[in-house]
């Protein structure tokens, strides 16, 4: 079989330069194509740079898995590579009586997920570690930090160069179709509209990967799942935060609530809410900070009027919509749609970042499997 090109990734994001650099110091051959003008300007550039430690996800899951795996192999790549990252640390607070039975739940699930490092907080405790927080016990978790994202972004992509990868920007996949004797035909669209072929092909296109699948023809559309788009936003506070942990509040159903995280700078924000779109837009709402003064004066009651400025906002890539359970990583390779060199990555939202070298390698053995 003639193809241009051995593997071809789909998507610049911080997973899809993963699987790049992964292929490529395997050895194989490898292009990395992208819609937008670089790396990582969607949700890899959108979300709170948290190193999550894999606590609150269903045991047995991807999620769960891959993060446990993926924060181990993030934190030894960072520190070798000199990727900038802390690990700070986070408390998960109740700030009701009630609230203090889903701590211990979720101290149980995470120690089944591996996550053995947690330990349980009275109210006095927490505050001896964190003085301005209000809680009425705490969950507190050692490993969880906050990394550099485009500086991982930028090392991901030096290492898969290095091995003999090119990524080139401003190339849009519009469609492709399956060959009968195996490999992919490609349309391209961008200023140099052009058709190339390849073995293997990997859909790391993020928040639109459902759709993309489904341009792809030959590829069963039982085998694609919904797709869903959950907006959140992101507002940063003036001056600096009394914490020098991250702060969670119990978590909810389509996020972990409105917790405040800081950056390698020490500088604090909030975020992010949750709304629903059907519009790709990232514009912010600057009335919804309301909403947040009201949800941070929960755990931090000494939180001043007008401090919140508008910050950003992201979008999470949901395969379950706002009335169904959270859905698990969909990693779907030859075993789930029949189709020889092709792996559809969909739902790849948080822990997304902190998974993002074991998504890699579980990607390979989806390939190969």
């Amino acid at each position: 079989m003639s193809t241009d090109i051995d593997c071809i990734v789909v998507g610049a994001g911080v997973v899809g330069l993963a699987i790049a650099r992964a292929l490529a110091q395997s050895g194989r051959e490898v292009l990395v194509v992208e819609a937008a003008e670089g790396i990582g300007t969607g949700t890899s550039a959108r979300n709170s740079e948290v190193i999550h430690a894999g606590i609150y996800y269903e045991t047995g899951s991807l999620k769960a898995r891959l993060c446990v795996q993926g924060r181990d192999m993030l934190y030894a790549y960072c520190a070798e590579r000199g990727v900038a990252h802390k690990r700070l640390g986070k408390l998960i607070v109740a700030t009701s009586d009630e609230e203090i039975p889903r701590l211990a739940d979720i101290q149980r699930k995470a120690h089944a997920n591996g996550v053995t490092d947690l330990q349980l907080l009275t109210a006095y405790e927490a505050q001896t570690l964190e003085p301005a927080l209000s809680c009425t016990a705490a969950l507190l978790s050692p490993s969880t930090g906050i990394v550099d994202s485009h500086g991982l972004m930028l090392a991901y992509q030096g290492d898969a160069e290095n091995a003999g990868a090119q990524c080139v920007f401003h190339t849009p996949l519009v469609c492709g179709s399956i060959r009968a004797q195996g490999g992919f035909d490609l349309q391209f669209g961008g200023t140099d509209a052009m058709t190339m072929s390849c073995r293997v092909l990997i859909n790391a296109s993020g928040l639109h990967a459902p759709t993309l699948a489904h341009h792809i023809q030959g590829l069963a559309a039982a085998s694609i799942p919904s797709e869903y788009l959950c907006k959140g936003s992101y507002f940063t506070l003036q001056g600096r935060a009394p914490f020098t942990r991250l702060i969670y509040p119990t978590p909810h159903h389509a996020g972990l609530g409105v917790h405040l995280t800081l950056d390698l700078g020490g500088q604090a924000k909030f975020g992010p809410d949750t709304e629903w779109i059907t519009d790709e837009n990232y514009d912010i709402d600057p009335s919804r900070c309301e909403g947040f003064y009201e949800a941070v004066r929960t755990y931090w009651p000494g939180m001043q009027n007008d401090s919140l400025s508008p910050g950003y906002t992201g979008i999470r890539p949901k395969i379950s919509g706002p009335d169904e359970p959270a859905a698990d990583f969909m990693i779907a390779g030859p075993s789930v749609h029949g189709v020889p060199g092709l792996v559809n990555l969909f739902g790849i939202e948080s822990p997304g970042l902190t998974s993002s070298l074991a998504i890699a390698a579980e990607t390979l053995t989806r390939l190969n499997g």
